[in-house]
């Protein structure tokens, strides 16, 4: 039977064993933050010299993150150059704005090259015409340059099943066109200068950039897709090719070409619940991945299950 004084002992030497425990787990824990911080996405690797790539792909729209990545990379004097991987069918005119204006900063201050993989058309080519040359894919898709502005209509459906909706509006154009009756002549209007504005803009964009009469936008702008063979042939990219001409253009602008390629791919948002995820990245960084249960091996294998499928052009209407 233990008396008062040495519970009270045991308790004490438990609370300084759980606190020092604690402790020891906090500093674990900001070891291997400040380990991911200077060998992970951000550190060691993204300040020595270097070609940065970063990918443009699927649907483009107004995507802050990127945004925030391109301009790191416009602020990071260890990027000797820069190359935009595009594989997208487009999106939003003001999502590709945005992005062009973004690698249009990064030009004036290192080169840049637009890439253009599998696809690039619409908005996708409006961010590929922002890089000071553009290199495709002898069967790469691109152009399609032009502006889409659709809304639905469910009238002749409500009308079979018995349901209307009225309103009461401050003016004629307010919120149209409407999915609930057939828009006015005023409405269809009204879109068709949008529609020609963004147009007009996105026309003069290209003229612009490939140094082209506007007539000879003009002529290539009603929306048709070519082939990377076409569109050089068309002068809406500049050579076919891949990471050699890529290399060679960069070396041509005064550009280390032996430099690594970098990715610049979106930081993990894991936090401190994603300790386990950073081992892999830290211990490759101190040169121990053997240390790993399974290796790169199994990084490896587990990508190649998921396989690249068939391409088709995106067409919305």
């Amino acid at each position: 039977m233990m008396d008062a004084s040495s519970i009270t002992d045991r308790r004490r030497l438990r609370r300084k064993v759980t606190f020092w425990r604690v402790m020891a787990f906090l500093f674990f824990a900001g070891l291997v933050l400040a380990l991911y911080s200077f060998f992970g996405p951000g550190g060691i690797e993204k300040n020595r010299p270097q070609i940065a790539r970063v990918a443009v792909d699927g649907l483009i729209q107004d995507d802050q993150e990127l945004l925030d990545r391109l301009k790191d990379i416009e602020k990071n004097e260890a990027v000797k150059g820069v190359i935009v991987s595009i594989s997208s069918p487009g999106g939003t005119t003001y999502g590709g704005e945005r992005i062009f204006k973004a690698i249009r900063a990064i030009s004036a201050k290192k080169p840049v090259v637009s890439d253009v993989r599998t696809l690039a058309a619409s908005a996708g080519y409006m961010v590929a015409v922002a890089g000071d040359t553009i290199i495709a894919g002898d069967s790469s898709i691109t152009g399609s340059i032009g502006v889409i502005f659709q809304y639905p209509q469910a009238k002749p459906l409500l009308d079979k099943i018995g349901v209307s909706l009225e309103e009461i509006k401050s003016s004629p154009m307010k919120a149209e066109p409407s999915p609930f009756h057939a828009p006015p002549e005023e409405a269809k209007v009204m879109i068709r200068q949008m529609v020609e504005d963004s147009y007009n803009w996105f026309v003069d964009l290209v003229a612009d950039r490939r140094k082209m009469a506007r007539a000879e936008v003009l002529a290539l702008a009603d929306g048709r897709i070519l082939t990377g063979r076409q569109a050089l042939a068309a002068k809406l990219v500049d050579k076919i090719g891949g990471e050699d001409e890529i290399r060679a253009y960069f070396k041509s602008r005064g550009v280390d070409d032996t430099l690594d390629i970098v990715d610049w791919k979106p930081e993990p948002k894991e936090g401190l619940f994603g300790l386990a995820g950073m081992a892999p990245v830290v211990l490759k960084g101190l040169g121990l991945e053997k240390w790993l249960p399974f290796g790169e091996s199994a990084r490896q294998i587990s990508g190649k299950l998921f396989l690249d499928g068939l391409v088709s052009v995106w067409q919305v209407d």
